[in-house]
């Protein structure tokens, strides 16, 4: 099976660490995965904003009102923000870092999640998650928050996703949209 492919079928989301540190030379491939992600235009609208201090880890659980606990006990988080100014599709051109990231950490056996910070409420009320983490790390005003990779070494362990087939699967239409099982994709999920 192609390499990839078998890496994006392990790939699951880890949001229970066993407290060991991962190592410098992960952490520098995971950055390296997201700085090489494609970008609108090749403007580079994303950077990265990296969190190994454990005070300001536990500040980075309080970002979301739910789903961002799990950054309690990570060893490292890495924060994509999205340079407004230059960039109208900044949202896609970070989405596509923080996936190239989760996809390198799978790759290299280190556990991680992806923390949607766009568009959500932190646990501090009238208080979005883009103007806490603003707040928290000061980052200027004209850039936008995506979301929070939480980076740890795997205290879980989960099935790898069945290979899907295309040709069975009612999300993928040819040649033309079929609605046929349009109630049953979205009500139901497939």
């Amino acid at each position: 099976m192609d390499a990839l492919l078998e890496i994006m079928r392990k790939r699951r989301s880890i949001r229970k660490y066993t407290g060991e540190h991962v190592s410098e030379e992960d952490l520098k491939k995971i950055l390296q995965a997201g700085l090489l992600a494609p970008t609108g235009k090749n403007l580079k609208s994303a950077e990265f904003v990296v969190v190994r201090d454990r005070e300001t880890l536990d500040k980075l659980a309080d970002s979301r009102s739910i789903g961002a606990a799990t950054l309690k006990g990570a060893d490292a988080a890495i924060i994509v923000i999205g340079f407004s100014q230059i960039q109208d599709v900044w949202t896609e051109d970070c989405s596509i870092a923080l996936t190239q990231m989760h996809l390198m950490a799978a790759s290299l056996g280190v556990g991680s999640v992806w923390i949607q910070s766009r568009l959500r409420q932190s646990a501090v009320a009238g208080k979005s998650t883009d103007e806490y983490l603003h707040e928290l790390l000061g980052i200027p005003a004209d850039y936008c928050c995506e979301g929070i990779l939480s980076l740890g070494m795997p205290d879980e362990a989960k099935d790898a996703y069945d290979l899907p087939d295309p040709a069975a699967d009612a999300r993928v239409h040819a040649g033309k949209f079929d609605s046929t099982n349009y109630d049953k994709i979205r009500l139901f999920g497939g």
